[in-house]
């Protein structure tokens, strides 16, 4: 521990006196039914070692034992918020889950940049794998990934498949994408540089604009082969996001929505004339 406040705290956690079954009943009804935060604080202080006890447990995920401690005094006072003194249990009985709970969350957020399962299987499997693949490893009888993963499933009650996975997950480290790709860290290359764009190409961009422009001079040149009317009826009804109907079409212009079908079969046979006339290539493409 670098921190001296937390060394501190820890040193003062150790010293608090336990607190007697009566006592705490006494404190925990002053806390529930007063809001007192004094009793409060005296039930937190006195179980701070037992936050301690479960983060050293833990320590063998990597993460910083500040950090754990942390984690785990949020869930003690957590379970002092749903604590309930008439039930007549030890409130470390009661406080001991949601400190392990608190705990492992943190170890599922932080252990890794990959997120792994959030589920009660998915947290028994990632908390228990090594334990028993240990277990095992020491038994005498010398058994293949496949098996090692059957004998965890059964005894899991998860899918070797899912323990597979974790297995895979919890043996691979990260790694930086802005890590060097040589081993002996030359720094010319990174593997951010080799990851697949799924991008267009510049020469795909540049001509897909250039292919835009052409059409779009084309569309607008077919468009001035229309009178008004037969120009006002492509625009609202082909060339906007959400065309309009025959019948509200009609009622502006004054005419039958049937007339309306009409000029606009009318105007769409005089583009694709007018377009065949600037270059009988774009008919075929759109056929």
């Amino acid at each position: 521990m670098d921190d001296p406040a937390k060394r501190s705290m820890i040193r003062e956690a150790m010293r608090a006196p336990y607190l007697a079954r009566e006592e705490e009943h006494e404190l925990a009804l002053r806390w529930k039914e007063k809001g007192d935060q004094q009793a409060l604080h005296r039930i937190a202080v006195a179980h701070m070692r037992l936050v301690i006890s479960m983060a050293s447990k833990f320590r063998h995920f990597g993460l910083s034992m500040n950090d754990l401690i942390q984690e785990g005094h949020v869930g003690l006072l957590e379970a002092a918020a749903r604590f309930e003194p008439e039930r007549e249990v030890r409130f470390s009985t009661y406080a001991t889950w949601w400190i392990r709970a608190s705990m492992q969350d943190f170890i599922l957020r932080n252990w890794s940049i990959v997120r792994g399962g959030t589920s009660s299987a998915q947290k028994a499997l990632f908390f228990n794998l090594r334990r028993l693949r240990a277990r095992l490893a020491q038994d005498s009888r010398m058994l293949s990934n496949d098996a090692l993963y059957n004998e965890i499933s059964a005894a899991l009650g998860i899918a070797a498949a899912d323990v597979a996975t974790m297995d895979a997950r919890l043996s691979g480290p990260d790694t930086s994408l802005n890590a060097p790709v040589a081993a002996d860290g030359d720094t010319g290359s990174e593997r951010m540089d080799f990851l697949v764009s799924d991008q267009p190409l510049p020469d795909e961009v540049v001509g897909s604009r250039i292919d835009e422009e052409r059409r779009a001079q084309w569309l607008s040149q077919a468009l001035a082969t229309l009178n008004p009317r037969e120009l006002r009826i492509i625009r609202e009804r082909r060339l906007r996001d959400e065309g309009a109907t025959l019948e509200a079409l009609g009622e502006k212009l004054g005419i039958s929505k049937e007339r309306v079908r009409q000029i606009e079969g009318r105007a769409l046979e005089k583009l694709r004339t007018a377009l065949v006339n600037i270059d009988p290539a774009v008919v075929r493409s759109a056929a």
